[in-house]
């Protein structure tokens, strides 16, 4: 009990504390990812990571798991980090790349190059490019159909639903056109890091940390975008130079992610929410937070997606049942938009 007269002190976790807390959820993320697999169990690995092991256990862990690994914990840092950028730019709870029309874009602009034969996945960098075209797009046209009402968070959610499902409409048209050449990445419009290699992780590693670092660079900025279009211009900031900057940013984080790992749902969105939770509105900290919150849910979930894989594969005798891990993050952040939904409608009443 507290006694009366005595003030309450509640004393905040330090920051540092809490990063380091969440580098260790990365690092048992990767190590729960490298021991998922069907092919090798968890003894079996360990004895590659010390040195040992037969020629062919060293190829699943170095040459298969581990690239997989790294690759999911790379799109999810980007994504984490876009979907948070989006937030603190557009001062909206209800943003991030998959509700906004980024997401989607980027993913109908990787398809349609694939389709028109104008970058091909033998190909990944071609892929990226194609993916940032198409996640402009997908901005550009949020903003349109959002117009004046971009400052309400509810109603420009619905726009981004009505973005995002106009160019997922289109994917599907490009699907349909060319059967034959794009029919094998159904599973990747899902979200998944089945099959990902050393390739993968080569391309994703240096674009992330290049834009990074330029949303790190940002986070003055996006404290005062947070705090207020006013308030932010009272402080001296060019609001529409660092809005658009921040949206840069967070499309081309999006867009490195995609031709990575596919459309993972909802991962730009439930990050950030995380993120301002446990370190607060200053982005210098909100930021590598995201980062590494990002990189420990896609990392757990592309592990939680490979046991239910081996699961379900046992308890139907099929050996190629497998769950994507898009399947993992889409259930978990539709949950969350629900949550969200309902505490920003009751808030405006």
């Amino acid at each position: 009990m507290v006694r009366a007269g005595r003030a309450v002190r509640t004393r905040r976790v330090p920051a540092a504390v809490i990063l380091v807390v969440l580098g260790v959820l990365v690092v048992g993320a990767g190590l729960a990812g490298l021991v998922a697999g069907r092919a090798l169990g968890a003894a079996e690995v360990w004895e590659v990571l010390r040195g040992a092991g037969d020629a062919g256990a060293r190829h699943v862990v170095l040459q298969l798991r581990l690239p997989r690994a790294l690759v999911a914990l790379g799109a999810g840092a980007a994504l984490g980090l876009a979907g948070t950028v989006l937030q603190a730019a557009l001062r909206n709870p209800l943003a991030g790349p998959e509700v906004t029309g980024v997401t989607p874009g980027a993913v109908l602009g990787a398809v349609a190059a694939t389709g028109l034969g104008l970058a091909g996945w033998e190909h990944p960098a071609a892929v990226v490019a194609a993916a940032a075209a198409g996640g402009f797009a997908g901005a550009g046209l949020l903003w349109l159909l959002a117009g004046r009402e971009q400052g309400d968070p509810a109603r420009a959610a619905v726009y981004g639903v009505l973005a995002s499902a106009v160019l997922s409409g289109l994917t599907a048209v490009v699907l349909l056109v060319a059967p034959g050449e794009l029919g094998s990445v159904v599973q990747w419009l899902v979200g998944s890091t089945e099959g990902r290699v050393w390739a993968h992780w080569n391309l994703l590693w240096p674009w992330t940390l290049v834009w990074a670092v330029l949303a790190w660079l940002l986070a003055g900025p996006l404290t005062l975008l947070r705090c207020g279009q006013e308030q932010a211009a009272a402080a001296g900031l060019a609001t529409g130079r660092a809005r658009a900057a921040a949206l840069v940013c967070a499309v081309a984080l999006t867009a490195g992610a995609v031709p990575a790992v596919g459309a993972l749902g909802f991962v730009g969105l439930l990050v950030p929410h995380l993120a301002f939770a446990v370190l607060g509105a200053e982005l210098r900290t909100a930021l590598p937070g995201a980062a590494l919150l990002g990189a420990a849910v896609v990392g757990w979930a592309d592990a939680v997606a490979q046991w239910l894989s081996r699961a379900l594969a046992a308890l139907a005798d099929a050996d190629r049942l497998v769950v994507p891990a898009g399947a993992v993050t889409t259930g978990c952040g539709a949950l969350l938009l629900l949550v969200v939904a309902r505490r920003t409608g009751g808030a405006e009443q």
